[in-house]
């Protein structure tokens, strides 16, 4: 007979109970290695995301799964894990206003200042690339329509959890889809390269963008120092105290004065005092302070 405390769950043709300490034990997991939260609703959610690896690595529960990840030589089973379990919602020119205030305020402050030294981008949480990409576009604008300014030496890092859609932002390519999320048909014509397998983001973006594997959890020190960071739409997934740590030391990666863009839900709650705040109607930014 079914416990009380358990949950049933549909996984591949075979019902199958996950109990409650099962459920917690996988939550666990996920908050110590990704930093994600994981509601106490959110049984469904790992069942319907981990069905697949489940199958394949011919395992019966979740609990089986969580003591295997759990192994030190399971590093490539943790990562699939880590990778179902990541959110990846992304769009071209994300609310727009970052990408306006990058081109029309911080870039031509850096381009009269004359720097010889290239200014250094971070876009963390990056996903599938959309958004270092829209930077990549708002820097090829400025550059396109400015006097004198043809050379502005920019490096867009770009840094996600997941292997798995580092690999797809690589590549640069994008489905129908992908591409009408958030993305002008003047930019299409400009940007990218019509192909048989899609849209393909075209060299001269690419080559200013760099694409690294990194949890915001574990250190950020060989990243280096950056003039401007894009920490947009994660920090939701995060507790209270991760949120925190994680501005924190993304602040101790920034130059003094750089600048900060959050997500629209937002909010720098905890370290303000490293911040001053910039409203650009709509939108803020966030410039660091020493």
């Amino acid at each position: 007979m079914w416990s009380r405390k358990a949950c049933i769950l549909v996984l591949a043709d075979t019902t199958m109970q996950i109990s409650t300490e099962e459920f917690k034990e996988f939550r666990d997991f996920l908050q110590v290695t990704a930093g994600i939260n994981l509601a106490d609703n959110k049984q469904y959610l790992v069942s319907t995301r981990i069905r697949k690896i489940l199958s394949e690595n011919q395992m019966q529960t979740v609990g089986e799964l969580t003591r295997a990840v759990k192994t030190p030589t399971n590093k490539r089973l943790r990562q699939a894990v880590v990778d179902a379990m990541t959110t990846n919602e992304t769009f071209w020119f994300r609310d727009l206003y970052p990408f306006d205030y990058l081109r029309h305020q911080l870039l031509p402050e850096y381009a009269k200042q004359g720097r010889s030294d290239k200014i250094r981008i971070w876009s963390a949480a990056c996903s599938s690339g959309q958004e270092p990409y829209s930077i990549s576009m708002a820097v090829e604008e400025f550059i396109r329509d400015s006097i004198g300014h043809s050379h502005l030496p920019v490096d867009i890092v770009s840094t996600d959890l997941s292997s798995q859609v580092l690999e797809k932002a690589k590549q640069g390519l994008y489905d129908r889809l992908s591409i009408g999320r958030g993305l002008s048909s003047e930019r299409l014509r400009e940007f990218f390269t019509e192909t048989s397998e899609g849209w393909q983001v075209k060299d001269s973006l690419r080559r200013r963008v760099t694409f690294l594997a990194l949890n915001l959890l574990d250190p950020y020190r060989m990243l280096g120092r950056f003039d401007i960071v894009f920490c947009r739409n994660v920090l939701i997934y995060f507790s209270s105290e991760l949120k925190q740590d994680i501005l924190r030391r993304i602040h101790a990666t920034m130059k003094p004065g750089a600048c900060l863009f959050l997500g629209s839900s937002e909010s720098l709650t905890g370290v303000a005092e490293h911040f001053e705040i910039i409203h650009c109607s709509p939108g803020v930014v966030y410039r660091a302070l020493k």
